[in-house]
């Protein structure tokens, strides 16, 4: 009996040592294999946002003729309310994903400064802005904005403005797919506003 107990003390012994080890070696492991948050995770998580808005078109509101190929086409005025802590610069993109052949591009704007809260109505085309700001070439083949022109239907237009840890050092004229891989990994939190268009005369 004696032997049987220390046969079984021995063995109880090992396999509690055994699970110990497991235990360690997994909590170890996720250690390891933790993937450490990104700045825009980390805003996610704190709840950040960021608000973007216009004084001639409220979200997913028609847009005012004058600011398309029916008017002036000139740019609507927008602005937004702060961004978050480590922003050094801030990019606009403005497409129509309804458009026949794929999403058209009608503006892109680039290392416009932090500490810019709004863009005027009517931005000239030029390769800088007065108050800082690249601006790249739209699907017009032309830099600045462009805008609302559907062939025909209802068109949605996203005007998306992306805070950025960084400038993106583009020369004027990048495109939207140059500045997608540019801000690839750098984006804090994004603001949205959607409007909508149909052509009003032919």
């Amino acid at each position: 009996m004696s032997s049987r107990r220390v046969f079984l003390f021995q063995s109880f012994s090992i396999i509690w040592l055994a699970e110990f080890s497991a235990i360690a070696c997994s909590s170890v492991g996720n250690n390891n294999t933790q993937i450490p948050l990104t700045p825009s995770n980390k805003l996610q998580t704190e709840g950040k946002s960021m608000k973007l808005e216009s004084s001639v078109f409220a979200a997913n509101s028609s847009i005012p003729a004058k600011y398309t190929c029916d008017g002036s086409d000139i740019s609507p005025s927008i602005s937004w309310d702060e961004p978050p802590t480590g922003t050094e610069s801030l990019a606009l993109i403005v497409d129509d994903p309804d458009a026949p052949r794929g999403t058209f591009v009608h503006w892109v704007l680039y290392d416009i400064p932090a500490t810019v809260r709004q863009l005027p109505e009517k931005v000239a085309s030029t390769k800088t802005l007065p108050s800082g700001g690249v601006q790249g070439k739209n699907d017009f083949g032309k830099l600045g904005y462009g805008g609302p022109c559907p062939p025909s239907g209802t068109h949605r237009y996203f005007f998306k403005l992306y805070a950025l840890d960084k400038n993106l050092g583009l020369q004027p004229g990048a495109t939207k797919q140059q500045i997608l891989q540019a801000m690839d990994g750098h984006v804090l939190v994004t603001a949205e506003l959607i409007g909508r268009y149909q052509r009003q005369q032919k």
